[in-house]
């Protein structure tokens, strides 16, 4: 579990940082001391100790600044404090509460149901033959939704593959600067195709492939992968950074392909 969910100090040091990277450089010690709800002098002191631990510098009277391993530090704690919340709410909570899934045959209220994810979405089917159960609380034909709760088990899924194709910008050549077979085959063997901008819309296009996703790719592709839905995404080469961070804060694991023209002659 995170140190801020754990440790009364470590909480407070985290929401010390907070204040500070929100008003920084001009920090004033009252106004932290009235957002925080502890003393000025309190955090006088945790000022103090921030600066000799390297997570704050100090620049002048009233002028604080919180460090990369100040950024890091947050960006850690808050990424486990997440975790841990998903952990309650999905895998705690979870089975208190009703959720819809597809019925895969007809269902009656009161049914227990055998639940399982196909295409990224919730299915369930009469009986209780899985390693994951519920109770059904709707009627529903099949192909309907259906009405879940009293979720008891786990749900055997595998994590979506997921591989990026990095082609050249408008400036590199762009769409006609790209090995057609190669992302043609990639996109193919895909659930999801998604592509982070103008350059690899019309790359699509020329292949014959139409985008499933153009907004907000790496979060959506992230998503789908945690529901074991296989995606490609291609990217221009300066724009790969805002796909992979959803993915890795997602811990989802993916590999870059280079689909450039260039690349492949240097292959050859």
């Amino acid at each position: 579990m995170a140190d801020v969910l754990e440790d009364k100090r470590a909480a407070t040091r985290f929401r010390i940082l907070v204040e500070i990277v929100e008003n920084q450089p001009a920090v004033s010690q009252g106004e932290v001391a009235d957002a925080v709800g502890i003393t000025s002098q309190a955090v006088s002191e945790y000022m103090r100790s921030l600066v000799e631990d390297g997570l704050v510098r100090k620049e002048g009277r009233s002028r604080y600044r919180v460090t990369t391993e100040g950024v890091d530090w947050i960006l850690s704690e808050a990424t486990e404090a997440q975790e841990y919340i998903e952990h309650v709410t999905d895998d705690i909570l979870g089975g208190m509460k009703e959720d819809a899934a597809i019925a895969i045959e007809a269902i009656e209220e009161g049914d227990s149901v055998t639940l399982s994810v196909e295409d990224g979405l919730l299915h369930a089917s009469p009986g209780k033959e899985g390693a994951a159960t519920g109770i059904a609380t709707t009627d529903a034909s099949k192909g309907e939704e259906v009405g879940v709760t009293d979720f008891d088990g786990i749900i055997d899924l595998e994590p979506g593959n997921v591989t990026i194709l990095q082609m050249p910008t408008i400036q590199s050549g762009g769409s006609r600067n790209i090995n057609q077979r190669t992302t043609k085959a990639r996109c193919n063997d895909a659930d999801l195709v998604a592509a982070a901008g103008v350059e690899p819309i019309v790359a699509l296009r020329k292949v014959d492939v139409e985008a499933d996703v153009i907004f907000g790719v790496g979060e959506v592709v992230a998503d789908a992968a945690r529901r074991g839905i296989n995606g490609v995404i291609i990217a221009t080469a300066d724009t790969i950074g805002r796909v992979t961070d959803p993915l890795r804060n997602a811990g989802i694991t993916y590999e870059v392909e280079d689909i450039s023209v260039e690349n492949e002659a240097g292959k050859e």
